[in-house]
């Protein structure tokens, strides 16, 4: 749908020093008239630094976790309300790296995203398969639970986005066919709509991650339902992360 922005987000995982700030002003030299929307998503450290630097740009900030809590006892973590007053305007939830590494399971990414909703931010929440659940043929199976457990009920196409990130293509340079990515894209876009009526489930963006890079960034986004990408390593260089931007606005 022609209303459904498209967005090409960033996720620097755990890479970054202020160094690496350089690259925000490349890439708003370098795609400053692109039409979609960007989103960098750097390490905690460099939110407040990386939102000052991309002030008066098109280029979003985000975080790429929070805690469920306002505040607390909750050493190492980071809420929402602090994300928000460091300047990031969205957040990740749900990343596999976070169900796999930190054990977080449905229940834990939906009181988050509730968590960041509630402080106004839009909320990218992850969800996709591993190597032996897509094997076993459960992958739309794993999906729909994914979706079922990780989306609050108050979910509108402003403050949600789903990014579909197979576990087995992530940084892996393994790219699922893109009938196979078209099929994961439908049947999220089915229960969107199935689930919070057609206004809200056509209006929800979804991504698509998983070795997202400038050479194979076009074919992607040809697929029905494919609204722009979550992209790892390639968001890390102005130049890389531009191709792909440069393909999501062709």
């Amino acid at each position: 749908m022609a209303d459904r922005r498209k967005l090409a987000a960033g996720n620097w995982k755990m890479n970054g020093t202020a160094a690496a700030l350089s690259e925000v002003t490349a890439l708003a030299g370098s795609q400053g008239e692109a039409r979609c929307e960007i989103l960098l998503c750097p390490p905690a450290t460099l939110v407040e630094r990386m939102a000052r630097e991309a002030e008066g740009t098109n280029i979003a900030v985000g975080g790429q976790d929070c805690h469920a809590a306002e505040s607390g006892a909750h050493t190492g973590d980071i809420s929402a309300r602090m994300l928000k007053d460091a300047g990031a305007t969205y957040v990740i939830t749900g990343h596999s790296e976070r169900r796999a590494d930190h054990g977080e399971s449905d229940e834990i990414v939906r009181h988050k995203t509730e968590a960041a909703w509630a402080e106004g931010l839009t909320v990218i929440v992850c969800v996709g398969e591993t190597l032996s659940e897509r094997e076993a043929s459960n992958t739309i199976d794993i999906i729909k639970g994914q979706l079922a457990g990780s989306i609050p009920d108050q979910a509108t196409g402003h403050n949600l986005v789903v990014a579909y990130e197979p576990v087995w293509a992530i940084g892996t340079g393994k790219v699922p066919t893109t009938d196979q990515i078209g099929e994961v894209h439908d049947v999220i876009r089915s229960q969107l709509e199935r689930r919070f009526g057609p206004g809200v489930g056509r209006s929800v963006r979804l991504l698509y991650g998983g070795s997202v890079k400038a050479a194979n960034a076009a074919e992607i986004f040809a697929v029905e339902n494919v609204d722009g990408a979550l992209v790892g390593g390639a968001s890390l260089k102005a130049d890389d992360f531009g191709g792909i931007i440069a393909a999501l606005d062709g």
